[in-house]
């Protein structure tokens, strides 16, 4: 007997896929990028990660009780608000200037425009910013890696007493008697030495910087996979890598010996982190296909201009929040034509 065709109308929908799956999906590949953090920083990272992970939850649970809107914690947003935050925070960050980071995230990047679904920038990078202007010491303040007694002590910034100064940490590395600590990060030193980290430091992770930015290897993989799961759109973060080296490369080919080669440019700071698990956040970039190609490009270029022209040694979280302002404006500006339409 020969079966009918069964006709229906369109969306055809080809998988069932929800708000708290998507966010899940995005807090497991995170999850190993966390746990290289811990094990390159200690217990310091640990905290600091539960940190502005806790007070990310709980804020969302305020607000969200406060605005009677239900339950919105279950969505996981907030938990990788808590973490992306964490991770672009320096290792001895104080927890005290950390919570109040998680807060403003959630607070002012998030909850003020409506919860979920409403934010026009990216939370964790609102809440970066906020310390990155109120606290810029102790936001410059670098700790080595893989610091003898990392898992049995953290280091005394961590600590620190809540409105108070934080702990002076050079005593502390003084006497871990390590040889060659020079206190800055890869950006620092290309940019004001013109001396660059070798590639397979910055790309499997050996140096200094914010928790979770420097296996630019690891961060690559997390990435991919999450693309794989087709849990963010691929166009944006290889747009940035783009956007990146067809500005970095001109100057460096003009002059090696000052300007940054493209693979440090992409290996070096938070720029994999930026543009793999930030830029691609679904509710703050564009909607048409080369809106997101725009977007990308934009945020990339932008990035290198500000670190080899600005005063920051990085640009990655100025650049994302300014293409998140930019980016309804990006979607009107490439709408695709109404067939038929002129």
């Amino acid at each position: 007997m020969s079966r009918g065709i069964e006709i229906r109308t369109s969306p055809h929908l080809k998988r069932v896929v929800t708000v708290d799956k998507i966010m899940r999906t995005v807090v497991l590949a995170l999850l190993p990028i966390a746990a290289f953090a811990v094990w390159q920083f200690g217990l310091s990272v640990l905290l600091l990660l539960l940190t502005t992970t806790g007070v990310a939850i709980l804020t969302e649970w305020g607000f969200a009780r406060a605005g009677g809107r239900g339950n919105t914690v279950a969505d996981w947003s907030a938990v990788i608000t808590g973490l992306l935050l964490g991770l672009t925070l320096p290792p001895g960050f104080p927890l005290w200037m950390a919570a109040v980071a998680a807060f403003v995230g959630i607070a002012l990047g998030k909850a003020l425009f409506g919860g979920l679904g409403y934010n026009v920038m990216n939370p964790a990078l609102v809440g970066r910013a906020f310390v990155q202007a109120a606290f810029p010491v102790a936001i410059t303040t670098w700790t080595p890696a893989f610091a003898p007694g990392r898992f049995t002590e953290v280091i005394p910034s961590t600590l620190t007493l809540p409105f108070m100064q934080p702990i002076p940490v050079g005593d502390w590395i003084a006497s871990l008697n390590l040889d060659g600590w020079s206190g800055a990060t890869p950006l620092a030193i290309q940019k004001f030495q013109h001396i660059e980290t070798p590639i397979m430091d910055t790309f499997s992770g050996m140096i200094a910087g914010s928790a979770g930015e420097t296996s630019a290897i690891l961060i690559l993989i997390c990435g991919l996979w999450l693309a794989w799961q087709r849990m963010l759109d691929w166009r944006i973060p290889v747009s940035v890598m783009a956007g990146a080296v067809l500005v970095a490369l001109p100057f460096w080919l003009l002059d090696p010996s000052l300007y940054p080669s493209p693979w440090f440019v992409l290996c070096s700071g938070g720029l994999m982190l930026g543009a793999w698990f930030m830029a691609s956040d679904m509710v703050a970039s564009p909607v048409t296909a080369s809106g997101v190609i725009l977007y990308g490009l934009f945020i990339g270029a932008l990035t290198v201009v500000i670190r080899l022209f600005g005063g920051l040694v990085e640009g990655i979280m100025y650049a994302i929040l300014l293409a998140n302002a930019l980016g309804p404006l990006i979607s009107s500006w490439t709408q695709p034509r109404v067939y038929g339409s002129k």
